[in-house]
């Protein structure tokens, strides 16, 4: 299982107390690898730090990814003081095969979710944040006016703080994109989460090439945004289909892949086919690269936002050195 610690077992939201994913209820039980291989294994959180960043997101009534994900890597990142926060609610309108977040109808906006969130960035001092979201289908423009008003809000709180944003597809939300974009996010990430043959059973609410032609939108609206996707393995792809999506977003000028090893939250989410081992990350890895990418990370624990801040400035200075020749010839 993916889950390390039980960190919503005494979340005092009411909603808690829902089933988080209801329309899984009735399916049948999917295969579960019964032990992890020893290069996923890692260190359950509860350092004072972790507690002082968990008690900041508890403060303000916020959710993180982090959590509701089950992410494995939470206990490193809050340490650092580095949480990933997820707006517009707790509650996603779609239901992917491999997501851990709840699933349901959401909740209304929070109006003063941008106020809450700039002000969790200023108190934790965070150099860099990761904003996200659930998908709200719901909405009108997809919560693309939210996401710019958060944008905003932390501009003001903390001016010198880059921010990321890790967005979804916005489908058939007209001029939801241009929304966000104006509003000049530093990263705008989109994730494919898997190659296209496999969206009908692990990403059936989305769509494939549509995903790749937004990010390329982003590049189109405003080319100073570093644009940033990431995969899982381990879902049934093969070798060339991962290969044939590196094309597909470098075509789309992407600058940053991540690829990570997907890890099964419940037995009613989709299993994990294989375990991918390190060695085969650091053959997409160098492919990747040799692609063209600006920034490449892939292993078995790579998340969209781990090392997020770290990797803003990595892209920063891939960005310069291979400007450097055209400036100086």
């Amino acid at each position: 299982m993916a889950v390390v610690l039980d960190l919503l077992r005494n979340d005092p939201r009411p909603a808690v107390a829902r089933p988080r994913h209801p329309e899984k209820a009735h399916r049948p039980d999917q295969p579960v690898q019964a032990k992890k291989p020893d290069w996923i294994r890692v260190k359950a959180p509860g350092s004072k730090a972790w507690s002082e960043t968990r008690a900041i997101v508890r403060e303000h009534g916020l959710v993180t990814v982090c959590e509701e994900a089950g992410c494995p890597n939470i206990g490193e990142c809050w340490e650092k003081r580095h949480a990933t926060f997820m707006i517009m609610g707790d509650t996603c309108t779609r239901a992917c095969a491999f997501c851990n977040v709840r699933t349901g109808l959401p909740e209304a906006l929070d109006a003063d979710e941008p106020l809450k969130i700039a002000d969790s960035v200023a108190k934790l001092g965070l150099h860099h944040v990761v904003i996200t979201s659930v998908d709200r289908d719901d909405l009108k423009d997809g919560g693309a006016e939210h996401f710019a008003r958060t944008i905003a809000e932390i501009r003001k709180a903390s001016p010198g703080t880059t921010v990321e944003i890790l967005t979804p597809d916005f489908l058939r939300k007209d001029g939801a994109l241009e929304v966000v974009v104006a509003a000049k996010p530093d990263v705008f990430n989109h994730n494919l989460e898997t190659v296209p043959g496999k969206y009908l059973t692990v990403r059936p609410g989305a769509r494939y090439f549509h995903s790749v032609r937004l990010l390329q939108r982003v590049k189109e609206l405003d080319p100073t945004i570093f644009t940033k996707s990431g995969i899982m393995v381990g879902l049934g792809e093969d070798r060339n289909e991962v290969v044939q999506l590196m094309d597909d977003l470098r075509s789309a000028d992407v600058d940053f892949l991540t690829i990570g090893q997907y890890l099964q939250p419940t037995k009613k989410h989709h299993e994990v086919v294989r375990f991918v081992p390190p060695d085969e990350f650091k053959t997409y890895e160098t492919m990747a690269y040799a692609k063209g990418f600006l920034l490449v990370s892939a292993t078995p624990l790579t998340r969209s936002s781990h090392h997020a801040g770290e990797d803003f400035a990595r892209l920063q200075a891939a960005r310069n050195a291979r400007l450097a020749p055209a400036k100086s010839a």
